[in-house]
C-alpha cells in the first residue's frame, strides 16, 4: 500500500502547532537548555522515560515541573533518599478497625509525570518498585494491581559528581530509560539572561497551561504515522548491531565494549527518530534524525570495558565512532 507522505506531513503540521506553543511557554521560564526541553518532549511524545544527568543548578527539576504545568498534567516530585521505602513510592494498605478491612492508600507514583530527583540515592528495593511502574505501567499494592495514569513518564535526575551516599542503578533499570541526557552549563549569553530573569526576590512568573492531554495524545498519533523507509530501519539495526559486533562493520573497538546495546535500543531509536522528525515538522524520518537523537538513546546502553576506562574512552566516544563508520543509506 503506497504511503502518502504529503498527507502525513499535513497531519504532522497540524499536530505540531500546539507542541511548538508548549515549547514557547516553557522557554518563557527556562533560559537556554533547548536540547533538554526537546528531549523531554520526545519522552512525552513516545511514552519514554528520560534520565537527566548534570551538575546541580542547571534547571533540571525546574524544566520538568514547568513541562508538567504547561501541559496540565498531574505531577509529583519524589526526592529519593537512602531511607526511602517502596511504600513511600507506590503506597500501602491501611487498616480500617471499624470495618475490619484494609484499604489501599495510593502513593505519589500515581501521576502523569514523576520527577525522580536524585534517583541513584535510593536502595535496590525502591528501584525494584519503580522498575515495575516503568516497565509494566502498573503497581502492586498487597494482592491487587493498579494501572497507572496515561500518559505516564518518569523523568529522573542524577548528579554525576557526587557519589557519596549513592547506589549504582541496576543495568536492567537503566535500560528502561529511552533517553539519557547529558546537560551542560549554559553559554555566557544565556547565563546573562538567567541573571536578568532570576536575580529577584519576587515570585517568578506562573507557568500557563497551554495545551491539554488530548493534544499530547493527538501528537502521539501523528508520531506513530510518520513514515520511515525500510533502508533507514536497516540503518538503525546496523547501528545497534555495530555496538555488539563491531568487527563486522570494520570497527576496531571490540576490546572497548563489554556489552552492546539491547533490542530496546532499536525500538527506542526508531521511536525517538520519528518524534524528532515530528518536532522538525516533517512527516518522514531521515538518517540525520537518527544521528541527531542516537547518542541519547545509546550512551547508557553500552557498557565499556576496563580497557576503555583505562584509555579514558566513554560510551559517547564509542557511539561517535559507530555513527562515523556505519554506512548511511
Amino acid at each position: 500500500m503506497p504511503v502518502d507522505v504529503e498527507q502525513i506531513s499535513a497531519l504532522v503540521e497540524k499536530r505540531n502547532r500546539p507542541v511548538q506553543t508548549l515549547i514557547d511557554e516553557i522557554e518563557r521560564t527556562i533560559v537556554g537548555q533547548r536540547y533538554m526541553i526537546e528531549r523531554l518532549l520526545i519522552g512525552l511524545l513516545t511514552s519514554g522515560h528520560v534520565l537527566i544527568e548534570g551538575v546541580p543548578g542547571l534547571a533540571k527539576s525546574l524544566a520538568v515541573d514547568t513541562l508538567a504545568q504547561a501541559v496540565r498534567l498531574s505531577f509529583h516530585r519524589i526526592q529519593f533518599t537512602p531511607d526511602l521505602l517502596p511504600a513511600d513510592l507506590i503506597g500501602t494498605l491501611i487498616y480500617n478497625p471499624r470495618e475490619g478491612t484494609f484499604a489501599p492508600r495510593k502513593g505519589p507514583i500515581f501521576a502523569n509525570v514523576i520527577l525522580a530527583d536524585e534517583i541513584n540515592r535510593a536502595p535496590a528495593k525502591v528501584q525494584s518498585a519503580l522498575l515495575e511502574a516503568m516497565q509494566e505501567r502498573h503497581v502492586t499494592i498487597g494482592d491487587e494491581t493498579y494501572p497507572l495514569d496515561d500518559p505516564f513518564i518518569v523523568l529522573a535526575t542524577q548528579n554525576p559528581i557526587e557519589q557519596q551516599g549513592t547506589y549504582p542503578l541496576p543495568e536492567a533499570q537503566v535500560d528502561r530509560f529511552m533517553l539519557k541526557l547529558r546537560v551542560t552549563y549554559p553559554t555566557k549569553h544565556e547565563e546573562r539572561k538567567i541573571l536578568d530573569r532570576m536575580a529577584t526576590t519576587r515570585e517568578l512568573r506562573r507557568v500557563e497551561p497551554v495545551i491539554g492531554v488530548d493534544d499530547i495524545l493527538g501528537a502521539r498519533e501523528a508520531v506513530d504515522s510518520i513514515y520511515i523507509d525500510d533502508k533507514i530501519k536497516d540503518y538503525i539495526v546496523d547501528v545497534v548491531h555495530a555496538t555488539r559486533e563491531p568487527d563486522a562493520y570494520n570497527l576496531n573497538i571490540g576490546r572497548l565494549i563489554e556489552y552492546g546495546a539491547s533490542p530496546r535500543a532499536t525500538i527506542g531509536l526508531t521511536l525517538a527518530a520519528k518524534a524528532w522528525a515530528f518536532l522538525q515538522g516533517r512527516g518522514y524520518v531521515t538518517p540525520q534524525d537518527v544521528k541527531s537523537i542516537g547518542p541519547d538513546v545509546l550512551r547508557h546502553r553500552i557498557i565499556v570495558s576496563y580497557e576503555a576506562e583505562a584509555e579514558e574512552m566513554t560510551s559517547d566516544d564509542i557511539v561517535t565512532q559507530v555513527f562515523d563508520h556505519v554506512p548511511v543509506p
